[in-house]
């Protein structure tokens, strides 16, 4: 059974195709590809955020609360319209992201997030997680707001699975035809060739990797992607372009 409920520290480092291999090497002396990374394959992930009319989730998100939270439904390569996908609860709390989710048909997820009500329970749901949705969502009034697509190649830590890290690449969004079952294509958010590695533990870091980091020079940022396709799209466009956007 894929694991619902995450409790983790995520660590964010940007870097260029030739650091990506550079640690990407290092790193396999320590770690193991995901059973979807075999043969040094890709998986894609895509995303459907929801938001209020007037982006209120992400923007108290950017402002970096304390706590802050978002919704999406997440699917694994682009799901037809029965596939099994994921409602997401994402919050983060003084540094630590905890991600709830429960696995839905594409269609109960859209009604789900649409008029706020939970469908029929049935084996494979995780009735906590649902009744923690329907809060949420009770508490705002939410519409499909931004499509993210991202090519992932994931590693575990050998002998200890809770320490997982990530690099994202193609990295690509739009704000139109909202559907996840509609493609992965999209606007590039950062440039191609770009990696985005994510550490994620539920500890402290093990002392290798710590080494490895600075090694490699590799330095934490901050980077949202939907935080920062808020900013390429709404916040830092040009006002033409935004009311084009909005409407």
């Amino acid at each position: 059974m894929a694991i619902e409920v995450f409790n983790r520290y995520e660590n964010k480092y940007l870097m260029d195709t030739k650091a990506f291999y550079n640690i990407y090497n290092d790193l396999m002396a320590y770690m193991e590809p995901d059973e979807n990374n075999k043969d040094d394959k890709f998986y894609t992930i895509s995303n459907l955020y929801y938001d209020t009319e007037h982006h209120s989730l992400i923007r108290t998100s950017l402002a970096k609360p304390k706590y802050r939270e978002k919704l999406r439904i997440r699917s694994y390569g682009v799901p037809g319209s029965d596939a099994k996908v994921y409602l997401e609860l994402k919050k983060k709390v003084f540094g630590l992201v905890n991600k709830r989710r429960t696995s839905l048909r594409l269609n109960e997820a859209y009604e789900f997030a649409r008029t706020g009500e939970a469908p029929a329970y049935r084996k494979g749901m995780n009735q906590q997680v649902i009744r923690e949705i329907e809060y949420f969502l009770s508490r705002y009034e939410l519409q499909p707001m931004v499509y993210l697509a991202y090519d992932r190649i994931a590693l575990f830590c050998k002998g200890n699975r809770d320490l997982r890290i990530t690099f994202d690449t193609n990295i690509r969004s739009r704000r139109y035809d909202l559907r996840l079952e509609a493609g992965d294509y999209g606007d590039q958010l950062i440039e191609r060739g770009q990696w985005l590695m994510e550490v994620k533990a539920e500890k402290t870091i093990p002392v290798w990797l710590s080494k490895m980091l600075s090694d490699h020079q590799m330095y934490r940022t901050s980077f949202s992607k939907y935080g920062n396709e808020y900013k390429k799209s709404i916040r830092n466009a040009p006002i033409v372009e935004r009311e084009r956007v909005v409407l």
